[in-house]
Order: structure tokens, then sequence, then C-alpha cells
């Protein structure tokens, strides 16, 4: 899944629901090899319809929280020091 360093990063900047979510797509991309929204919704996890779980994605990968400046920048900042 996702390494200590990252998980403990992570843990500051995404609620619980969210370092979830992000953890069960890290392993859907590891698994499936395809980046299509259908096919991770397909695979995907969660007891909701396939919909559901298509738009629950698509939410998750436009939140604020996962945005270059906010998270990014500082992870590699504490990576790099």
């Amino acid at each position: 899944m996702l390494a200590s360093f990252y998980q403990n990063f992570l843990e500051k900047y995404l609620n619980k629901a969210q370092l979830i979510t992000l953890k069960m797509l890290v392993w859907l991309l590891q698994n499936q090899k395809q980046v299509k929204i259908e096919r991770l919704a397909a695979t995907l996890p969660l007891p909701i319809q396939q919909n559901s779980r298509r738009r629950h994605i698509q939410r998750f990968l436009t939140l604020n929280a996962l945005s270059v400046v906010l998270l990014w920048f500082p992870m590699i900042e504490a990576i790099i020091n």
C-alpha cells in the first residue's frame, strides 16, 4: 500500500475517509494498471452502485486537499529535507 512516510504525511492533510479512498485507489491502480474511471469504479470495493462509485472517484480526485500547492509541494519539501 502506502509507505509509512507517505501514510504519516497524508494523515495531516486528509481526513480518515479521504485517506481510505486514496489507499483503495492506489491499490486498484497497482492491480488494474488502468486509469479509466469506469474500470476503477467497477472494481472499487464499496457497497454502492457502480455509477455512485464513479462519481465518488471523480469527486475525490477534484478535492482541493489533493491540489499540487496544498499537498504535493509540501510532500516534496519533506522528502528533500
